[in-house]
């Protein structure tokens, strides 16, 4: 046997063998303990790098041969292998198909001699390969979230299936051929166009009427008849060549459209309990890209919002295709089309009006789509003039500055706002225990203080996220449930709480610590005297997950900045405390007062804190992990509250809207608490008919309210009119 020797590429790909041991001990040890993961991924990226470098020097020093082409696979093949056996854990056990897809292929070969046949070499190929190594490194990193983790893996696995598909067919169709030669690339037949037109008609088809994932995959999910697609192919039997194509195109430009419609709507459904608006809910976008670039960091961000692009993109060039395949196949068959438009047709009308479970098989879901689009459209259009009355019929809009709060003279008034604070914190949940304990605590210490509290329920507009819609909502006393209306809001002059406050004779401040740039839009209309936000309140501190600074260092700072003066006008203030803002990790802890300082003393804290989960994939974590968020903005304004006693200060904290869906559960309603806290009896004589619960915890049978009936009323008990 001839004695092989290794030339300048195989010295490298044997480095590379060297280096994938290792991210093989280092996986193995994975399984055991806690992984090295970064120690792997740098590992397994030279390794990806140092494939491309072995080829480049085979081509430059001409030393290419079968020995090293071989040893070169070999080793992309073991690299894949344990980086699948890594990832699988965490991925699913599913995804070691992708490291045994090269190992079943050769075993097959031993009882198929076809299989051995020797293949040319397949850009194609090699490229699928290479994308397997890339996408279970990153997959391995941890820096994707769940989902898009997961949608990766399984686009490579389909691209894996499909090369080692196109291997085997053509080894197929040569199997009579003998094995000793080995035709070259161009010699492969191609594949049939029968082949081609069914995978068009099978992502066209798919498109149009997609399975209903939140129910719960099923048979019929892949039997449903879009009534979409036989009208496509009736319209290619009868219509000319160029209106056929201009049809297709339009077709499948719409269908890529409503596949984008579908996937907002499951996404605002899941995390905001209602449905897209397609008029007004686009800057949603901009500002769930901030939460991720917020909580996960900026790579992630970016690599999140270059998947989304990728994504629209590849469906609008798709999806088009598919529809063009198809017409043109049905036009060039006409006989057979119209034989498959009557028979599914017919099968398409008998369910459409049989009723019972055979109903669902005749789909007109992408025809719904649109139809319920436009709806919406024309709902929403309408919507403007019904809420510009609303705006326009405000009570105290014209309330002398002498009759507005009078009952409230001389006292400092912060509206703190408790992120993610829902009714599912008090009533019915694993965590809900451990927030009652605290909030009893709470009650013991304030009464031990000499405060006095009176709580109930408030029913938001919103929920999971865009807790603006709260602020203006109970600011405003109209029921600002859509970005419509927000936006139709800012625009308009109707009162808000601050700007009573503020033509009263207060002093108004905001204290927003998550924004990090202006915010022009919002002091046009609430007329704030002094924002404060995450850039001029001289924290010095870390960064807590999505929360810039701990709510201790937002409440002290407003004390020294605002109410610690003497010579003062009354303060009402706005607070936003966002410790409590998904993914609720890490938290920071409880300080003394006196230490806060300029928050060098967080430092340490987030390393020392639990690490944030994706609650899709970790709901026991994540709904442990909110929590103990809740936990801890109680306990800090309980301290803040005791350390500094003020008989002329009146807090009223209330949630903004319940957690998301993973954390609160189904149909957990909008309701979140409000608590009104105060040392003075005279300000809790006033509200008195309001019937709330004398403790920090609102039971079952407290009263609720419309989050929008709250300016009123509020007005109405402390004022001397309207």
């Amino acid at each position: 046997m001839d004695r092989v020797h290794l030339g300048p590429a195989d010295r490298v790909t044997l480095i590379r063998a060297v280096l994938a041991c290792g991210v093989a001990a280092l996986a193995l040890h994975g399984l055991v303990a806690d992984p090295y993961v970064g120690v792997l991924v740098t590992l397994s990226s030279v390794v990806l790098v140092l494939d491309a470098v072995d080829g480049y020097v085979a081509r430059r020093t001409a030393t290419a041969s079968p020995f090293g082409a071989r040893f070169d696979m070999e080793v992309d093949a073991f690299l894949i292998a344990v980086l699948s056996v890594h990832v699988a854990p965490e991925g699913g056990w599913w995804v070691l198909a992708i490291g045994g897809m090269r190992y079943a292929y050769v075993a097959a070969g031993r009882l198929l001699p076809w299989l051995r046949r020797p293949l040319p070499p397949r850009f194609s190929a090699k490229t699928v390969a290479a994308l397997q190594g890339i996408v279970l490194t990153v997959a391995a990193s941890g820096l994707l979230p769940g989902w898009l983790t997961v949608a990766s893996l399984v686009v490579a696995l389909l691209l894996l299936v499909d090369s080692f598909g196109r291997d085997a067919w053509w080894q197929w169709r040569l199997r009579h051929e003998p094995l000793g030669t080995t035709p070259t690339l161009a010699d492969r037949p191609a594949i049939p166009a029968g082949a081609v037109t069914a995978v068009a008609a099978t992502v066209l088809w798919v498109a149009l009427e997609p399975p209903r994932l939140t129910d719960g995959l099923g048979p019929i999910d892949f039997a449903r008849i879009p009534v979409e697609g036989l009208a496509l192919v009736g319209l290619a039997v009868v219509l000319p060549p160029r209106l056929r194509q201009i049809a297709a195109l339009l077709l499948g430009l719409l269908a890529s459209a409503l596949v984008a419609l579908r996937a907002l709507g499951l996404g605002f459904d899941f995390f905001l309990d209602r449905s897209f608006h397609v008029s007004s809910d686009w800057s949603y976008l901009p500002k769930g890209f901030e939460v991720v670039q917020d909580t996960e960091g900026g790579l992630t961000a970016w690599l999140v919002l270059a998947g989304a692009v990728v994504l629209v993109v590849g469906l609008a060039a798709l999806l088009p295709w598919a529809a063009l395949r198809v017409t043109r196949a049905a036009a060039g068959h006409r006989r057979r089309a119209v034989q498959t438009i009557l028979a599914l047709g017919t099968a398409w009308a008998v369910c459409a009006v049989s009723g019972g479970p055979a109903a669902q098989l005749a789909a007109a879901g992408s025809a719904g789509l649109v139809v319920d689009t436009v709806g919406q459209l024309r709902d929403d259009y309408r919507d403007r003039d019904v809420f510009q009355d609303d705006l326009e019929a405000d009570a105290f809009a014209d309330t002398p500055s002498d009759r507005l709060l009078t009952g409230l003279r001389g006292k400092d008034v912060l509206l703190v706002w408790f992120e993610s604070y829902g009714r599912v914190a008090l009533e019915g949940s694993s965590f809900s225990p451990g927030v009652l304990d605290v909030l009893q605590e709470g009650d013991e210490r304030l009464a031990a203080a000499g405060y006095r509290t009176r709580s109930a329920f408030l029913t938001s507009p919103t929920f999971g996220a865009a807790s603006w819609l709260a602020h203006a909502t109970l600011q405003s006393g109209v029921w600002a449930d859509s970005e419509q209306r927000y936006g139709q809001l800012l625009e308009s002059d109707r009162l808000t709480l601050t700007g009573a406050f503020g033509r009263a004779g207060w002093r108004t401040v905001f204290a927003v610590p998550a924004n990090t740039r202006d915010w022009p839009e919002g002091a046009a209309y609430y007329g704030f005297d002094r924002l404060y936000d995450s850039r001029n309140v001289g924290y010095a501190g870390p960064e807590f997950g999505y929360a810039s600074m701990p709510d201790q260092y937002t409440l002290e700072h407003l004390r020294r900045a605002e109410l610690a003066a003497t010579d003062r006008r009354p303060v009402m203030a706005e607070i936003d405390l966002v410790s409590s803002h998904h993914p609720w990790a890490p938290l920071p802890e409880l300080v003394p007062w006196r230490e806060v300082g300029d928050g060098s003393v967080f430092k340490g804290m987030p390393e020392r804190g639990a690490a944030a989960v994706d609650g899709t994939e970790d709901p026991g974590t994540a709904r442990r992990l909110y929590g103990e968020s809740i936990e801890y903005t109680w306990r800090t304004i309980v301290s803040f509250l005791t350390t500094y006693p003020d008989p002329d200060r009146v807090l009223i904290v209330v949630g903004d809207h319940q957690p998301h869906s993973f954390v609160s559960g189904e149909d957990p309603g909008h309701d979140v608490p409000v608590t009104v806290i105060a040392q003075d009896p005279a300000v809790m004589s006033r509200i008195g008919e309001w019937k709330w619960q004398a403790r920090l915890h609102p039971g079952p049978k407290a009263p609720v309210w419309r989050m929008d009936m709250f300016r009123d009323r509020l007005l109405t008990a402390y004022g001397g009119g309207g």
